[in-house]
């Protein structure tokens, strides 16, 4: 058991950088970001944090309200005291201190991308309103308020908000493109644009935000965000010409599938993170570190992805699960797995031509070590995103950027 040590702390109506969490200690940073989010809450409704220990890694705060004592004898309190339990911070807890950013931005795609063509806007909508988490663009707002203090700018740029609207354009993209071609019915649990609209308007609503995003990337008129940004278009073809000609290639080595994942799903985050480095003015040792950091979360992301495949549920998932190897598309349980599963590879080389091969395959990488060696792969991606932060001054929002490594980690826990 461990024990953190504690002070009463009184929340008034003061600004969250002004307060510690609780004055717990924590070896964790991610358990501090936990603390000071749920502080951040306790402020807000007026509340004092009065004590917290921590067992087994789990902070547990106790928080009274701050009302008066007649109101809590009147019956009026809203309840006992509430506590920290261990629960598992969501996507938006992590994106909550950038959620001012994020509404400006929904309102900024909106008039971006529906006021040339409100035919394809409706096509995008689909994309836009499937429940995405809006993952890149909040880790553009994450990076930039955290590199801010470095270079004493007091608040985001019209060129930070513009990368972050590109980087979501290019995302939709290619996912309404990637949808095409894996021919997928469902993203996210809802009809793919190609499902509602038909082939030729879901491939023509791609092109044209490819287009949008490349003429809004030019007028940042940084050389150095669009050759970075332009690299990142290329790379996602670069990665379906890759998958497309490795599919039931059992000889696939480990090397060529992170090299794949870093063209469809790293590149992206890797630009958008060091991007938003760049537009706040800082050293380019810093914004490469940031690049490195965007890079190894991205791969670490894949990672946990290809085992969700395996092993949540279709209705989880939103498609049905196995659907990579159903396809051809071997990802990294499937390339453990056959470095020892000699049947694995024969029943992969018919192409899942007989029946009931499929979940056959599916039960002998859950049955072999793949799943395991997986996860240990995302990990040292992670273990190297979060290295790559100590370049940063502690922030909330750094501890934001911790908090999303760990919370993607612990979508396989």
């Amino acid at each position: 058991m461990m024990l953190a040590t504690c002070h009463n702390l009184e929340f008034g109506k003061t600004g969250f950088a002004d307060v510690a969490a609780c004055g717990c200690s924590f070896n964790s940073s991610f358990d501090r970001f936990r603390s000071r989010n749920y502080a951040r809450k306790a402020i807000r409704s007026g509340q004092r944090l009065i004590c917290c220990r921590m067992d087994d890694n789990i902070a547990k705060c106790r928080v009274v309200s701050t009302e008066a004592a007649g109101t809590l004898l009147n019956g009026d309190a809203p309840g006992p005291p509430s506590v920290l339990s261990g629960k598992k911070e969501s996507a938006a807890d992590l994106f909550e201190i950038v959620s001012d950013d994020l509404l400006t931005l929904n309102k900024n795609l909106q008039s971006i991308v529906g006021a040339e063509n409100p035919v394809l806007m409706s096509a995008a909508e689909q994309i836009f309103s499937a429940g995405g988490k809006r993952m890149r663009p909040a880790l553009v707002f994450l990076v930039s308020r955290a590199t801010l203090a470095i270079t004493g700018l007091e608040e985001l740029t019209r060129e930070h908000r513009r990368l972050a609207e590109i980087i979501e354009m290019i995302h939709t993209a290619s996912l309404i493109h990637d949808d095409v071609l894996d021919e997928s019915d469902m993203r996210r649990g809802k009809e793919t644009v190609h499902q509602l609209y038909g082939t030729r308007v879901a491939v023509l609503a791609g092109d044209f935000m490819f287009a949008q995003s490349s003429w809004y990337l030019a007028n940042l008129e940084n050389l150095e965000v669009i050759k970075l940004i332009s690299q990142v278009i290329k790379d996602f073809a670069s990665g379906e010409i890759k998958q497309a000609s490795s599919l039931f290639d059992c000889d696939v080595k480990l090397d060529e599938y992170l090299i794949k994942s870093y063209y469809k799903t790293a590149s992206l985050i890797a630009a958008s993170t060091k991007g938003a480095a760049i537009f706040s003015g800082v050293h380019n040792d810093i914004s490469e570190q940031m690049y490195q950091y965007g890079k190894n979360l991205g791969l670490s992301f894949q990672v946990v992805d290809d085992i969700l495949d395996f092993t949540q549920s279709a209705e989880q998932l939103g498609k049905p699960a196995g659907s990579d190897l159903a396809k051809g598309n071997l990802t990294a349980p499937v390339i453990f797995a056959l470095e020892k599963e000699s049947k694995l590879r024969e029943i992969i080389e018919t192409e899942f031509c007989e029946t009931g091969s499929l979940n056959e395959a599916i039960e002998i990488v859950m049955n072999s070590d793949g799943i395991e060696r997986a996860r240990d792969l995302a990990k040292q991606k992670a273990d190297v995103a979060i290295r790559c932060l100590q370049c940063l001054p502690e922030s909330e929002f750094r501890l934001a950027l911790e908090g999303m490594v760990k919370f993607n980690l612990e979508r396989i826990d």
